[in-house]
């Protein structure tokens, strides 16, 4: 049962993020990547915070101190401006689609790291999450701008930051909790994108916009930062990286819906199919099948 929880999580974590996408779009115009990471993160660990100071969770040990300073620099620091830094240079599809490596790399590294087997059966579920998002983003992809694989290759390299902390962040998760773990590997992040951006002038910048554009941060700081790192850090704690890392591709999926309802976007047959196959896919990644009318044992990583 911990493992399913843990699975739902994670696509609600990427439903939301997914969303999100959205909401950054209609502000990107308005600042730049470092201050677009320090408010989604600076609002987030303001929304996280009063959570983490009620829950009974174990704050992570003085032990722990450096690797959560570490794990959050790269999570909340450097992810945040490579993804942004690359929407400047590739479209939206491509993003999502590099972005989309997330569930291989995390698979990758977990098989390196020994933390967790690499199996067929998870091997095959990736890939045919992915194909889903590939069909959903299909169209459009030909329309990609000159010098798009700069872009890409920054979003490939924000995927491998989140891989990287989806494996490394699970045991100290697991040792101390997701709500008190994420507000203070978010505070890492936070703190140094602040510093970076109010150095560059940009949170100056920024006082300059409106209600609307104010309205997006907050919803980007509080669910698209708060809530879903929050789910995502609870997945982490309950099931394997890989099947966390999976549900990534429910996000490009829902970036198309919700553009289509927020900014007009066209919403073709290929989205639908490829929302049908990245279920799928997901399904496959991480329900396992009992195998001669047996129930396998738990592996050591689960």
């Amino acid at each position: 049962m911990s493992e399913i929880i843990g699975v739902l999580a994670a696509i609600l974590s990427s439903a939301i993020g997914g969303t999100s996408i959205a909401a950054t779009r209609y502000v990107v115009g308005h600042t730049d990547p470092l201050t677009l990471g320090a408010l989604r993160f600076g609002i987030g660990f303001i929304g996280l915070l009063p959570l983490a100071l009620l829950q009974s969770e174990r704050w992570p040990a003085r032990a722990d101190w450096a690797y959560l300073i570490a794990l959050g620099s790269l999570f909340f620091g450097l992810f945040p401006i490579l993804f942004n830094a690359s929407l400047i240079y590739t479209t939206a599809a491509r993003g999502a689609l590099a972005l989309s490596t997330l569930p291989l790399l995390t698979m990758a590294v977990a098989a390196l790291l020994r933390v967790e087997p690499l199996t067929p059966q998870k091997s095959f579920g990736v890939l045919i999450a992915m194909a889903g998002v590939a069909l959903a983003l299909l169209s459009g992809l030909e329309h990609a701008p000159t010098g798009a694989w700069r872009g890409d290759l920054m979003m490939m390299a924000a995927a491998m930051c989140m891989a990287l902390y989806s494996v490394w962040s699970r045991p100290l998760i697991r040792r101390s909790g997701a709500t008190t773990f994420t507000t203070l590997a978010m505070a890492t992040g936070a703190c140094e994108l602040i510093a970076l951006s109010a150095f560059g002038g940009g949170l100056q910048r920024v006082a300059q916009t409106g209600p609307e554009q104010w309205l997006a941060f907050a919803y980007i700081g509080l669910a698209g930062s708060a809530l879903a790192f929050f789910l995502w850090s609870f997945a982490l704690g309950r099931t394997s990286p890989t099947r966390v890392a999976v549900s990534v591709t429910v996000n490009p999926v829902m970036a198309a819906l919700t553009g289509a309802w927020l900014l007009d976007e066209a919403v073709g047959w290929n989205v639908i199919l490829g929302l049908v196959a990245v279920i799928l896919g997901i399904g496959l990644a991480t329900i396992t099948w009992p195998t001669n009318g047996r129930r396998p044992q738990p592996s050591a990583s689960a």
